[in-house]
């Protein structure tokens, strides 16, 4: 696709950034320690509220039994573990081989989905007004998932082949068709799926990547300008975007509306956990209050559970993981797998952010599920593949700050520390005009 060409083997990753980079050591186990801290906060969250949950569904003429949410959170979980196993046991050049076509895949089913839902398919799952699962029976699956998950992989390689050849900042090789294909996903994602949060989603590890790949403050300044300007149109030609960012700028005026009702909720729920909480088995807004109370909403609920003490420290874990993240970029020299684990991170942060700002008002309430913690299937897969990708990468960080890309002419700045920032791009060796730590 656009020239892409692969050089993210191993064997030339080996070549053109230096045998160092394939030497394994032992992985960054704290990875999988903060992932299995949460999941094991949401399997007990789910656990506690599933009868409640359970009680409502049957009313409306199901029979499920009480641990139903809890069951099959648990068998997404072994789903999800044997996906990340997979991540961990194949070489890392197969997933870069494997970008293009999960990335196609992706597109084909996204664009399916929208036909069988534009045709009444019964194959097309409809909720809410919105087309975005796949009805398969026993269970429901998200192609825009696969999607998200096929974008990070592309993006990392189509991104490295741009730093090999110092073009990151190239309109025509670089911002053009990148452009060119986030485009092509809006369209997919949230104009024929009705889907914002997960495009917000999308746009988190695209930026998140082209910031690690070294573009220019300029161009990045702009790609997110151009991005705002999209995301204003899309809201501002979909009605129900409209009423949400309403309720948020004048919520007392809209209490009487869904999104009004929903925030409304939310915040009672948080509010009434108080400090340490109300306790696992005394729910209230489990009980059909709470909107979305095991996916989307499951933050509210844990801060009716466990209170502000329990948030804080669900918190304080969500930014530990993301801290080994951060550090992992820094000490990742090759270019392709630092920016899986870049686009890793803005999976996983943008997913949090977004998801416990709209839960607590700061952000417009729009529909993306918490890592780790929401019940679902889909989104637990993926993120458990991408984060077992970046377990393995862990294998080959270095033990000091990596420095790799290299600037040049139509290049991109040379990447000095994710949480360094910039300020150390512009030193410079006395002699060879290289780039050195400040």
């Amino acid at each position: 696709m656009w020239g892409l060409r692969q050089v993210v083997a191993t064997e030339g990753l080996s070549t053109r950034y230096g045998k160092a980079l394939l030497r394994r050591h032992r992985p960054d186990y704290q990875l999988i320690l903060y992932a299995g801290i949460l999941l094991a906060i949401g399997l007990i969250v789910l656990y506690a509220i599933s009868p409640a949950r359970v009680e409502l569904m049957n009313l409306a003429g199901s029979k499920l039994n009480q641990a139903y949410f809890m069951q099959k959170q648990l068998l997404y979980l072994l789903i999800g573990i044997g996906a990340f196993i997979a991540a961990v046991w194949l070489p890392l050049k197969t997933w870069t081989r494997l970008a293009v076509p999960v990335l196609l895949v992706g597109l084909g089913l996204s664009l399916l989905l929208a036909v069988f839902g534009l045709f009444k398919v019964p194959l097309a799952l409809e909720a809410g007004g919105a087309v975005r699962w796949f009805n398969l029976g026993i269970i429901s699956f998200q192609p825009a998932e696969i999607l998200k998950f096929g974008l990070l992989l592309y993006v990392a390689v189509f991104l490295g082949d741009r730093i090999a050849n110092k073009t990151v900042n190239s309109f025509s090789e670089t911002m053009l068709p990148l452009g060119m294909l986030l485009g092509l996903t809006m369209l997919f994602i949230v104009v024929l799926q009705k889907d914002m949060g997960t495009g917000i989603g999308l746009i988190g590890i695209v930026l998140t990547m082209l910031y690690v790949a070294g573009m220019s403050f300029r161009n990045f300044l702009l790609t997110i300008s151009m991005l705002l300007g999209i995301g204003l149109l899309l809201v501002a030609t979909s009605p129900h975007r409209v009423e949400r960012v309403m309720t948020f700028f004048k919520p007392s005026a809209a209490s009487d509306t869904a999104a009004g009702y929903h925030i409304a909720q939310a915040k009672i729920a948080i509010g009434s956990g108080g400090l340490i909480g109300k306790g696992l088995g005394q729910s209230v807004q489990a009980f059909g209050y709470l909107p979305e109370a095991v996916n989307d909403s499951i933050f509210a609920i844990m801060g009716e559970k466990f209170g502000f003490v329990g948030l804080v420290v669900i918190l304080a874990v969500f930014f530990a993981l993301l801290l080994r993240l951060i550090k992992l970029i820094d000490q990742t020299a090759n270019p392709v797998w630092r920016l899986i684990v870049a686009g890793t991170f803005g999976w996983i942060a943008t997913h949090t952010v977004v998801n416990i700002g709209a839960m607590i008002g700061i952000f417009p309430l729009t529909g993306i599920t918490l890592p780790f913690l929401s019940f679902g299937g889909t989104s637990l897969l993926f993120i458990m593949l991408a984060l077992g990708i970046t377990f393995h990468i862990s294998r080959y960080a270095s033990h000091g700050l990596a420095n790799t890309i290299n600037s040049g002419q139509g290049g991109g700045q040379p990447y000095a520390g994710f949480g360094g920032g910039r300020r150390l791009r512009r030193a410079r060796h006395a002699s060879g005009g290289g780039y050195q730590r400040a």
